[in-house]
């Protein structure tokens, strides 16, 4: 399997249960840059409330949203993908705000597909039950936002290969 090398900081983003733990280590392996877990740049308190079902205010994810921009900005022109559901445009120029030249792979995929993921997965704190939430917030990617959508269908190796494949079309990012 080729191996890219790329200078972007890309933020594979969507509503929980598309693949972004999975495909993230994966497209950062392929293009050999880091990996960050979106995850565990949130307070526990965050964690505490998704485990209760409680969904996160903007004031709770102002925190979380900051601790990744401040990494994917250490990354700038090094590269590194990292996970965020970056769920609503103003959490993305958030992040755009601490590193200008994040890109953005938008996981997508039916709520029925998703939601049979999620169904399947052990040991995470989101249920189920917040799914129909995450598809209320969400705002697609904009025309004036560089990033790409990959949908999810297919095996975690055919998802990062179309990811591969989309950001091998996006122009050298910002320095």
């Amino acid at each position: 399997m080729q191996q890219l090398h790329t200078p972007h900081v890309v933020v594979v983003m969507g509503v929980a249960g598309t693949g972004k733990t999975t495909i993230g280590p994966l497209l950062a392996a392929r293009l050999g840059v880091p990996y960050a877990e979106g995850d565990d740049f949130h307070p526990p308190a965050n964690i505490a409330r998704m485990t209760a079902g409680t969904p996160l205010t903007d004031e709770d994810r102002w925190p979380w949203l900051d601790a990744i921009g401040d990494w994917a900005h250490g990354r700038a022109g090094l590269g590194g993908v990292v996970s965020s559901s970056a769920l609503k445009r103003s959490y993305r120029d958030r992040l755009r705000a601490a590193a200008p030249g994040v890109v953005f792979v938008h996981l997508t995929g039916s709520r029925e597909l998703i939601e049979d993921r999620m169904s399947h997965r052990e040991g995470h704190f989101m249920p189920t039950a917040l799914l129909d939430s995450q598809f209320a917030t969400l705002q697609p990617l904009e025309a004036d936002e560089t990033g790409v959508a990959v949908d999810v269908a297919g095996t975690p190796e055919e998802i990062t290969a179309r990811a591969v494949n989309a950001l091998k079309d996006l122009p050298e990012p910002v320095r």
